[in-house]
């Protein structure tokens, strides 16, 4: 998989964690990932079509991660994941989608975003619509793991 296509999204992702909620984010080893089954607790996963390339990218986070996001941004903790825990998690696959769109497009990639789904609770899947391969990267925070998934057909 191109690292141009990759690195717009780990920046992003880390932008937009940071700017909102204070938390940094520090990245793991990329890896391959073989199967669906997500790494964290709720999980936001959007689609992008392009002229060029068509992919889907994912943002897991662990409960105690989300909760403190949550807090931090909005100012209430619930006592677990809850409608507003996941609606928060899907504005924010949204918002790092956005970004690493205005990334892409100035290196000549454009694509459209679909709306992103959010899926939450124990060993819940994400299913990727691209056919090429899954990299899956991990992330470390005082609060908990995040991970970041990316796939393109090319």
């Amino acid at each position: 998989m191109n690292a141009e296509f990759i690195n717009p999204f780990l920046s992003s992702l880390q932008n937009v964690i940071s700017t909102m909620a204070g938390v940094e984010l520090k990245p793991g080893k990329p890896g391959l990932k073989r199967d669906e089954v997500a790494r964290g607790d709720v999980s936001g996963l959007i689609g992008m079509i392009g002229q060029k390339t068509k992919g889907s990218f994912s943002l897991s986070l662990e409960a105690s991660l989300a909760l403190e996001i949550m807090q931090r941004m909005l100012g209430e903790r619930p006592a677990g994941i809850t409608d507003e825990v996941t609606d928060m998690v899907g504005e924010i696959t949204n918002m790092v989608t956005g970004g690493a769109k205005n990334l892409l497009s100035d290196k000549g990639f454009d694509f459209d975003m679909a709306t992103p789904a959010v899926v939450s609770g124990p060993a819940h899947t994400i299913t990727h619509k691209a056919k090429g391969a899954k990299l899956i990267v991990p992330f470390e925070s005082d609060f908990g793991k995040a991970y970041l998934e990316i796939c393109f057909d090319k």
